[in-house]
């Protein structure tokens, strides 16, 4: 079990830069066995994949939406996941999740129901 909590939201210009966190703690199994992912839901749309990272060797997947503007990190020693997010846009306006599970129950990354623990969220808002 881990509990995920998110900070770094915001209200930002387009163009700007945010970085979120995600602050894990694991009970039982240490979060180096955990792969963690990013979600966001905007209004009255479903909840959609951002991007993944897997344990050692760290293995990145990403969203095409988000390709090449945002990165995602994690440090193991901190139990803290990163999205650092580049070249905002207002589409990019969402609530935003951290998710996590055990590495080798997580067959599908971009599924939201391969991962069996989320945090409460964070606000990103992009104005143009």
């Amino acid at each position: 079990q881990v509990q995920l909590v998110e900070s770094g939201g915001g209200l930002v210009h387009a163009g700007d830069s945010l970085t979120l966190s995600c602050a894990a703690s694991p009970y039982g199994r240490p979060f180096t066995t955990y792969g963690a992912g990013w979600f966001r839901q905007a209004p009255g749309k479903e909840r959609e994949f951002v991007a993944f990272i897997n344990i050692s060797p760290y293995n990145t997947q990403y969203s095409d939406s988000v390709k090449g503007r945002f990165t995602i990190s994690r440090d193991d020693a901190k139990k803290t996941v990163y999205l650092q997010m580049n070249s905002l846009r207002p589409e990019d306006t969402a609530v935003y999740y951290c998710a996590a599970g055990l590495a080798h129950t997580i067959v599908q990354k971009d599924d939201a129901r391969s991962y069996d623990y989320w945090g409460q969220g964070t606000q990103v808002t992009v104005s143009s």
